[in-house]
């Protein structure tokens, strides 16, 4: 976690990557072919699947990866591919175009395309992050103890970044004035840099992406200070499995095989997290992931995103409607977005399996990250 991988690195690692597409014929972890179950349909009756993830390959990805690898979805007739993505937004205005067919990212900006796209909208049909990693991140030793010491301070995020677009919602929930502090704009890859040289005093984004950087750039754990929205009034929902209504009506079948491949995946990675972070580190091409940096992504992930007591209550994948509803309405206040979307409109439980093959491994079945 100590290392730096400096931005040449983080750009060569992107160039790498970046054309990069994922089967599952692929070799699998262990550096082999995949060997599909007996039961499987033959290579030639199987139906191709375009995913594209949120952002570069990640070990949040690691239920796609072990179910490519463990065959699950060959078994459900599938063979799926994947390919990097550039940010939420980028996924979801080409699964709109129609390039995939699939894609991971988040229900809010989706509220927003379908606003300005009524005729491509898109649905949710898998909650695959119960919590999102919306997350306003400074350092301790900048003095900002409490969510209300961002007063008068200058953050940093890129334009379009959700957790800076719902931040007047923040502000309200906190006790601050939304325009009491300064935003300073920047690309993407730039944000943990600007605020590692002090141009910034915090950064809002997802902790999954701001917490590993930072890490890799020097800092520790204990160094970080760290404000997630759920924990101030907006809980709100991770990324989901994507599709474009007319899609989902074409072919029903294929998203439900898709969401119950997925989820086994969800399951053995809870199992056994660190099979799945070696899976993910064994698919880079570029053999340029740091391990360590991935590694406290998953922990995150595990403690705060895929696990949580409504998952226990509800099972992987879905959602409770109000809390659900709730997210919706504040999303259309901070988004500034017309109407007054339900949860039908962005979000279907339809191809979800039965509750009791979707729920969360126990706890005395899940191992450690290490």
């Amino acid at each position: 976690m100590k290392r730096f991988f400096g931005l040449g690195i983080f750009l060569l690692f992107s160039l790498a990557f970046g054309g990069c597409l994922q089967s599952s014929s692929a070799p699998n972890a262990s550096g082999g072919s995949e060997s599909p179950a007996a039961s499987s349909p033959a290579s030639k009756d199987l139906k191709a699947i375009r995913v594209q993830l949120s952002f570069l390959m990640q070990s949040l990805d690691a239920p796609l990866v072990v179910a490519i690898n463990k065959g699950y979805f060959k078994q459900e007739g599938l063979d799926v591919s994947f390919e990097r993505g550039f940010g939420n937004n980028d996924t979801i205005s080409k699964l709109g175009t129609g390039k995939f067919d699939l894609a991971f990212s988040d229900i809010y900006n989706t509220l927003e395309f379908n606003s300005k796209n009524p005729a491509e909208k898109i649905k949710a049909v898998a909650m695959i992050q119960n919590r999102a990693p919306f997350a306003i991140v400074t350092f301790k030793d900048k003095g900002i103890a409490t969510p209300k010491d961002l007063a008068t301070r200058k953050l940093g995020a890129p334009a379009g970044d959700g957790p800076r677009k719902l931040f007047p919602l923040f502000a309200k929930e906190v006790g601050i004035a939304p325009d009491s502090v300064t935003w300073m704009t920047m690309e993407p890859k730039l944000r943990e840099t600007f605020l590692l040289q002090g141009q910034v005093d915090a950064v809002s984004g997802f902790s999954t992406s701001v917490i590993p950087s930072l890490l890799k750039g020097g800092k520790k754990m204990d160094d970080l200070q760290v404000f997630y929205y759920d924990e101030s009034g907006l809980d709100f929902y991770g990324n989901a499995i994507l599709a474009k209504a007319d899609y989902i009506d074409k072919n029903p079948e294929v998203v439900k095989s898709f969401v119950k491949a997925y989820l086994k995946g969800v399951q053995d990675v809870i199992k056994d997290p660190t099979a799945g972070l070696d899976a993910v580190v064994a698919a880079d091409p570029s053999k340029l992931i740091s391990r360590e940096a991935e590694k406290a992504r998953l922990q995150i992930a595990l403690e705060r995103m895929f696990l949580s007591p409504e998952v226990d209550r509800i099972g992987l994948g879905d959602s409770d409607p109000k809390r659900l509803q709730k997210s919706i309405d504040q999303t259309v206040t901070g988004f500034k977005l017309p109407g007054s979307p339900k949860v039908a409109d962005v979000f279907t439980d339809q191809f979800l399996p039965p509750k009791a093959e979707r729920q969360a491994p126990p706890a005395a079945e899940r191992k450690p990250l290490s």
